[in-house]
């Protein structure tokens, strides 16, 4: 058995002497410029990460977030050219001729362009979206009014985005034709409250602007400005409304306007501040002796 085994590894001792070794010598040197390759990627990817990090790990800048998104299609794009590389020099080095497979990639590629537009399409507006740092990882967008969510990763083809349900939406870059970035530099927290008719006005405006001192001074890292009582925004048929605006963190507007909610509830409570009462106003008539029924109003 071990003769057997020997008379199939002469042939290939024999190719080894030959050219074997050198082929061998070759290949390796591809792979480890490669791997080279990949590494300064990533090195680089690291340090603009680190170049822009703040120390802070509880919050994320638009600077970190941008060499996040960066670096993921950067290591991304250098796999793929990577792969293809050490494809065609293994290829050549087993003597098969790689310029018909080049040409051919140049004509697939046309064919593929003519073909494939939406994958084109995607491509390049993948591109101008990263190049004019739209929106990057991290970032709280809306896109079109119907998908709203975090980006948790981007490519040259798609943006993957999380909902506040757990749900993942995976867009094609190409379908990106509107998109609000609802966490760009900073946020502001929308609450209108809605009082009666009889409600003292300033005492309200005067109870809400305290009760949004003291959220900032309870929540800095969420809240930038204490809130702004804009005035009465609206009227309806049991009050008026009042609209309020927050300055907070980008991204954390929603919970900051949570947070406001619940202040101006208790706060209200503890100062007999009751909500609107409906009113209704109701019309009854009286029926006299000759059947007539004169109109009267309560």
């Amino acid at each position: 058995m071990l003769f057997a085994i020997l008379s199939r590894l002469e042939p290939l001792s024999k190719w080894l002497e030959r050219t074997g070794w050198a082929k061998l010598q070759r290949l390796s040197l591809v792979v480890l410029t490669g791997a080279l390759i990949l590494l300064a990627v990533h090195l680089v990817a690291r340090a603009v990460r680190h170049a822009v990090d703040d120390g802070d790990d509880n919050t994320t800048s638009e600077a970190e977030r941008r060499a996040e998104t960066l670096s993921a299609v950067l290591n991304n794009a250098a796999r793929v050219l990577v792969l293809v590389f050490l494809g065609l020099m293994v290829l050549q080095e087993f003597g098969i001729n790689i310029a018909p497979l080049v040409a051919g990639a140049g004509i697939a590629g046309v064919a593929l362009g003519f073909g494939a537009q939406s994958l084109v399409k995607d491509v390049i507006s993948g591109f101008f979206l990263l190049m004019e740092d739209q929106f990057g990882v991290g970032d709280l967008i809306s896109i079109e009014e119907k998908h709203v969510g975090t980006v948790e990763r981007m490519t040259l083809r798609i943006t993957q985005l999380r909902d506040v349900e757990g749900r993942t939406h995976y867009i094609p870059n190409g379908s990106i034709n509107r998109v609000i970035v609802l966490s760009k530099e900073y946020s502001k927290a929308l609450v209108d409250v809605e009082v009666g008719y009889d409600a003292d006005l300033d005492r309200i405006f005067a109870l809400i602007d305290t009760i949004g001192v003291e959220l900032r001074k309870a929540k800095p890292e969420l809240v930038l400005e204490p809130t702004d009582v804009r005035g009465v925004e609206a009227f309806g048929k049991d009050g008026c409304t009042i609209r309020t605006l927050t300055k907070c963190a980008p991204g954390k507007q929603f919970e900051v306007a949570r947070l406001l909610r619940k202040r101006i509830i208790e706060n209200f409570r503890e100062e007999g501040i009751a909500s609107p009462i409906p009113q209704r106003i109701v019309h009854t008539k009286t029926v006299g002796d000759d059947g007539i029924a004169p109109a009267s109003v309560d």
